[in-house]
């Protein structure tokens, strides 16, 4: 059984590692069984993986340029300390032009373009070395069908209401506040079933592994999931609670083994004969080490179907509306607006403002996936408008964009200076949902 976060990894890998892991997967393909919780949670957080990587890889280059450039100020305003007590009382007036010399603005931008172009090539690499980003997930995902073969059949049944409801008031009611495993560590992580996922896994491991025949009863479950909730981790070691072991024995007669990623690829490599290479090996091993499972609540992705129904938190509208730059009030007065009918156009200006990386992403902050225009041949829907209503001056590929009509009704609100604005966020925003993969 492996866990949703190994699954997820899939996502993290470079290609060469991917492929080699599925290669591995797929010489014990007959053995894999997977709980519909984790399927369920795979599809819902496949997404969200790629747009982790995408977001920390372009804070990475946001956050080198901000120190170069204080790097910069740093050095201009230390040449300008010196100056002044070589004016004050050097005896010869050609160490000040030495000094301008050495350190003159040109002089420093030369000097920290060599760390510049270093960085930015090293970010370069990784961004190129990963071949998936979030629109490959939403056209043509090419894991979810390996992973689908290597399954087939068998995967879990979806647990029906009444049962669904009974293991969250066991979780959350019973098990949690006396730290039963696992999962405990969960409890208050956002609604009962988010926080009951590693739960709602145990109960259908167990109730599988109660159906298999009697001399088969041994499961091997293999997760990123290192935390207290699976570990006792007292006196220096780290071992799987005893009661989980427990557990299944008394309620489905079968054995369990916990391991990591790189232990179970690390069996499959030396007893399957599966060909894998130590570069890959070690990506498994940081991968694991370092994964982080995306927010898995379906009010966490706010679309243009649901962003009616759902009030963006107060002051986001706003905060959104000055780091694009808008002034005019007309447009203010739609980003203040409590009325349902202006939620669509203040989520997206949340949203491509994020995107576009106008501004500081809060901790807690919904996903946004709505756009004001796309490019291509077809449009998205019937009421949709082509390019061509726009004029040739303010809107670029006429000819082979659609633009959303509640847009429209923006731009036909806003004075000039932020219609060019709101134009450029939207064009922007469909040329980066289209761009391809490198």
């Amino acid at each position: 059984v492996l866990d949703t976060n190994v699954l997820l990894s899939l996502y993290e890998y470079t290609a060469e590692s991917r492929e080699e892991v599925l290669t591995a997967l797929g010489q014990v393909s007959e053995r894999l069984w997977m709980p519909y919780q984790v399927g369920l949670e795979f599809v819902r957080g496949r997404r969200g993986v790629l747009e982790s990587r995408k977001r920390v890889l372009g804070d990475a280059s946001k956050s080198v340029n901000t120190k170069l450039t204080a790097a910069r100020n740093a050095i201009i305003e230390a040449k300008e300390t010196v100056r002044s007590q070589l004016q004050k009382y050097a005896r010869v007036p050609t160490e000040i032009e030495a000094l301008e010399q050495l350190v003159s603005e040109r002089a420093v931008d030369e000097h920290l373009a060599v760390y510049r172009d270093a960085f930015k090539a090293h970010l370069d690499m990784l961004k190129s070395g990963h071949d998936l980003t979030p629109v490959n997930v939403d056209k043509a995902d090419p894991i979810l069908p390996r992973v689908a073969e290597l399954y087939g059949d068998r995967v879990g049944l979806q647990p029906d209401d009444q049962v669904l409801q009974q293991r969250l008031d066991e979780a959350v009611a019973f098990r949690f506040p006396n730290q039963i495993p696992p999962g405990f560590k969960d409890l208050g992580k956002g609604t009962p079933l988010n926080a009951a996922g590693d739960f709602l896994i145990w109960e259908e491991v167990i109730e599988h592994a109660a159906l298999l025949p009697e001399a088969s009863r041994r499961v091997l479950f293999v997760s990123n999931d290192a935390k207290e909730d699976w570990y006792d981790i007292s006196n220096g070691k780290q071992r799987p609670w005893p009661a989980l072991l427990d557990e299944i024995q008394r309620r489905a007669s079968a054995e369990l083994r916990l391991e990591t990623p790189p232990d179970f690829y690390a069996g499959v490599g030396e007893y399957l004969n599966a060909d894998l290479a130590d570069d890959t090996y070690e990506e498994i091993r940081r991968v694991s080490e370092t994964f982080t499972p995306p927010a898995l609540d379906d009010s966490t992705v706010v679309t243009a179907k649901t962003a009616v129904k759902v009030a963006p938190p107060g002051g986001l509208p706003i905060s959104a509306y000055r780091s694009a730059g808008l002034v005019s009030p007309a447009v203010r007065s739609t980003m203040e607006s409590v009325a349902p009918s202006d939620r669509l156009a203040q989520w997206w200006l949340i949203g491509v403002t994020a995107q576009l990386q106008r501004r500081e992403v809060a901790e807690e902050e919904p996903r946004v996936d709505i756009a004001a225009a796309v490019r291509g041949s077809d449009a998205p829907a019937p009421d949709w408008k082509p390019g061509t209503v726009l004029p040739s001056g303010e809107w670029i590929h006429r000819e082979s964009s659609w633009i959303a009509p509640w847009f429209l009704d923006i731009l036909g609100s806003a004075p000039s200076a932020d219609r060019g604005i709101l134009s450029a966020l939207a064009s922007e925003q469909a040329a980066e949902n289209q761009r391809p993969t490198s």
